[in-house]
């Protein structure tokens, strides 16, 4: 990778951040050759760089973002490409940034929407890096809600800012969707929000929501990403006053968190992690510290599912120590489950109960007629049930984990239709655990048509995970059974 050359006067700058860090030339290029390495990119920096860089010259692409970053992580304060005195550019791990005001983050997020256009095997190349869950949880924990949202006449903000150039989109791109594709006048600058908008999202996220639970993230994705393109953003853009504005970054946290969650259930990782620090970052401008604490749950989640154990149990802490102990009880119980996930997945089983422990505990203490978020009211006793099953199977504690897997599917309603897929090989591989063969392969040839039907990346890999847990066994006549199912379906094992 070149950089472009410039007749400017030296990047003093540059030159003043680099003597506060202690950096030597070579000691920041390595740094940003580390970072690259976390977002895909192959960079190959060295100490002749900087010092063209110090000498006025600008680097190209997304380095001016990474080394940004690099200064952020060394300094402990956000720093921009600007501040610097580089060139900004939309780098590739845009939205990872956690953003130092309302405005920035509708920018980042908005930004994201407008690239979220690409093809499948395109998103999942955007690296998930487990670096990138530290600085926005440490950052929501000691954060507070921003002292103002409001915007438009009367507020002391314009209605429409100019984006900063990080992720500046020129003016042909950001009309609606014709006809033709992209392009169309620029969209009305000033919309006035009303309550009805904010009920309008709400159902939109109700209904996406359903969706996802019974035929995956991929069903509808694409039309949730558009909907907060071309409806949620002009009403961040628009006009509204303190309190509507806080529902309305209340009703954008959650889509975006939901966009975030479709795109980790088809394997679009990197998006994902994206998605959900902006989410986390709208929640703090709507003053929702509980939903905040949802949002790192979520991340915490996906932690798990990629093998990052010790990320998880921090996030899920992390949340926790966020919201305290005035929750609700049902989400005290979801706070502590997701840490229990990560315990189990580490394979530490005394840490795993006590988590699981206080979760059953919070949980027996909600009362009906309790208030709790619309969001929680998935985590019941099927959900708990689930939990305790994924921990025990972790755990290679497999009776356990079978009597919770049938108690959760017993429990579960069938709109769940995803969840109870996962449950049911989870279930599988109990039985298996258990010596149990030609039940576990009748249980996983179950949730392998269930899956088959769902556009869900995470349901595939479920069976397909049980499938390699039963490859020791492949002669035996149960177990090709399973493969001929999976091979009728046009679903590989490998």
């Amino acid at each position: 990778m070149t950089d472009r050359t410039s007749q400017r006067p030296p990047n003093r700058q540059l030159a003043s951040l680099i003597a506060e860090a202690g950096f030597s030339n070579a000691g920041l290029a390595r740094r940003v050759d580390q970072l690259g390495v976390e977002h895909g990119l192959d960079l190959r920096y060295d100490k002749t760089s900087v010092t063209r860089w110090l000498r006025g010259q600008q680097p190209r692409g997304t380095t001016p973002a990474l080394i940004a970053e690099v200064f952020t992580r060394r300094l402990g304060r956000r720093l921009s490409a600007q501040d610097l005195g580089l060139d900004a550019c939309a780098p590739v791990y845009a939205g990872l940034e956690f953003a130092a005001t309302p405005e920035e983050a509708v920018d980042i997020v908005s930004g994201l929407w407008r690239k979220d256009t690409g093809s499948q095997a395109e998103l999942r190349r955007i690296a998930f890096t487990p670096a990138g869950l530290v600085v926005p949880s440490r950052d929501w924990l000691i954060g507070r809600a921003d002292d103002r949202v409001a915007r438009g006449p009367g507020s002391g903000q314009e209605a429409v800012p100019e984006a900063p150039p990080l992720l500046r989109v020129p003016a042909q791109t950001r009309g609606r969707q014709g006809p033709g594709g992209r392009g169309g006048p620029a969209r009305e600058p000033g919309r006035r929000v009303s309550a009805g908008d904010i009920h309008a999202l709400r159902s939109v996220g109700e209904l996406f929501r359903s969706l996802d639970h019974a035929y995956g993230g991929g069903h509808a994705r694409q039309a949730l990403v558009r909907y907060l393109e071309h409806e949620a953003e002009p009403m961040l853009r628009g006009t509204y006053g303190e309190a509507l504005g806080r529902r309305l970054f209340s009703a954008a946290a959650d889509l975006t968190r939901l966009a975030g969650w479709t795109s980790y259930d088809i394997g679009a990782h990197g998006l994902a992690q994206r998605y959900f620090v902006q989410s986390l970052r709208l929640a703090q401008a709507a003053a929702d510290r509980v939903y905040g604490a949802y949002v790192l749950v979520t991340m915490s989640r996906q932690a798990v599912y990629l093998g990052h154990g010790r990320e998880a149990v921090q996030l899920a802490r992390v949340a926790q120590q966020g919201v305290g102990t005035g929750a609700a009880p049902v989400v005290q119980a979801l706070l502590h489950a997701a840490e229990g996930r990560g315990h189990g997945l580490l394979g530490d089983a005394r840490s795993c109960s006590a988590s699981l422990v206080r979760a059953e505990r919070a949980l027996e203490a909600a009362r009906p007629g309790d208030e709790a978020p619309y969001w929680a009211r998935f985590f019941d006793e099927a959900q708990l049930a689930d939990e305790f099953g994924h921990c025990n199977r972790d755990l290679q504690q497999y009776r356990a984990a079978a009597q919770h897997a049938e108690r959760s599917l017993q429990l579960r309603g069938p709109a769940y239709a995803r969840s109870r897929v996962f449950c049911r090989t989870v279930l599988a591989t109990a039985r298996l655990g258990l010596g149990e063969l030609e039940p576990a392969c009748t249980l996983a040839s179950e949730a392998l048509q269930q899956a088959s039907e769902m556009r869900s990346v995470r349901a595939l890999e479920y069976v397909r995970d049980f499938g390699r847990r039963v490859e020791p066994y492949r002669d035996a006549t149960p177990v090709r059974a399973f493969h001929e199912r999976a091979a009728s379906l046009g679903i590989p094992m490998g």
